[in-house]
């Protein structure tokens, strides 16, 4: 019932960063027709610009997290057992939680210092600027204190235990290698060696 909840609300957010998105496309392109064609302009396209650019980036964030597909390098914790993946992963989680904390405090003390301060164009509050700082720290914390609890529980698989995924590059350089090792085999009538297991030569 978690994940159901979880999986709509992040659904929720993919649809409030297509909007902020289209908001953004409409007042930026807008803006250029404008100024070119009628020598006017959109006065708060860049400010409000700026400010979805912002809430889209945390807002993306949080789905990242959720989905994992934060870039990183697995080249040490792939290579250990289960109980050392377990522990890197709790420690990791860890860690996340206490920054996630810290970025808390940081944006909710600017949030509530900015309450009184209006934008220099909408004149809205600046205080809707450093809120994207609020929301992201209390999904992430709340994502990241489930994911611990899981570990802690067993209720995580081994294929679970690795954190981050390589860069989209270096699957695909990977997926070429593997190719060109089964072109080479199957030209020299040679079985195809594994793509993950490196070649040993004897002396």
């Amino acid at each position: 019932m978690i994940d159901t909840a979880i999986a709509r609300i992040c659904r929720a957010i993919d649809l409030l960063i297509a909007a902020a998105l289209a908001v953004m496309v409409v007042l930026v392109f807008g803006n250029v027709v404008l100024r070119y064609a009628f020598n006017s302009g959109i006065a708060v396209s860049e400010e409000v610009s700026r400010w979805l650019f912002v809430w889209l980036c945390f807002l993306g964030a949080v789905v990242a997290m959720k989905d994992g597909a934060h870039l990183g390098t697995d080249m040490l914790v792939s290579r250990l057992p289960v109980a050392g993946k377990k522990a890197c992963l709790v420690m990791g989680h860890l860690l996340m939680l206490y920054m996630t904390w810290l970025f808390l405090s940081g944006s909710w003390q600017q949030a509530t210092l900015n309450m009184d301060v209006a934008a220099p164009v909408t004149g809205a509050p600046m205080s809707i600027f450093y809120a994207s700082g609020v929301v992201f720290s209390l999904c992430a914390g709340v994502l990241l204190l489930l994911q611990l609890v899981r570990v802690l529980t067993g209720n995580v698989g081994e294929g679970d235990l690795v954190m981050v995924k390589e860069s989209e590059e270096q699957a695909e350089l990977e997926a070429l290698q593997a190719e060109l090792a089964r072109s080479d085999a199957s030209k020299s009538g040679a079985p195809a060696a594994r793509s993950d297991t490196p070649s040993r030569h004897r002396t």
